[in-house]
């Protein structure tokens, strides 16, 4: 998206910004669908895609969700600095809101460091495999599986 959004204009599409009150959770359905029926409106007006903008303004609406809510909990339960890590921190336009605030001291690692979990995922895959642990292919997720 980064790559794309670069040369576009982040107010080009008034895209819906993430906001579920009353928990700390994201949900990005509501704009992934409004990018969606946007590009379907203009694929039927035979207008050419502007990719630029649709990356650049889809970027925006997330950046803008993360680091509200982000500094709203900081705000909330007092935090004293704020860390920005994983996949995500190493969008340049999440970096630029965290580091362009004045309110917390931000700590954002190196962007070789900002990658996302695929190399823990495996790892642990790795291991269970060796200990002799299988399971079916069609396995379904669980995002809170325990490691051990």
């Amino acid at each position: 998206m980064q790559k794309s959004a670069v040369d576009g204009n982040p107010e080009a599409f008034t895209f819906p910004r993430s906001r579920l009150e009353g928990t700390w959770n994201f949900s990005f359905s509501g704009l992934k669908t409004a990018v969606l029926r946007e590009v379907r409106k203009l694929e039927e007006e035979n207008r050419p895609l502007p990719v630029a903008n649709l990356a650049a303004s889809f970027q925006a609406a997330v950046v803008d969700a993360l680091f509200t809510k982000a500094m709203k909990a900081a705000r909330e339960f007092g935090a004293k600095e704020i860390v920005v890590a994983g996949g995500v921190s190493a969008n340049r336009a999440l970096r630029d809101a965290f580091l362009n605030q004045q309110e917390f001291p931000v700590h954002i690692p190196p962007l070789n460091l900002c990658t996302d979990n695929a190399a823990m995922i495996g790892a642990a895959g790795y291991y269970h495999y060796i200990l002799g642990h299988r399971d079916p292919l069609d396995l379904d997720v669980n995002p809170t599986w325990p490691l051990s």
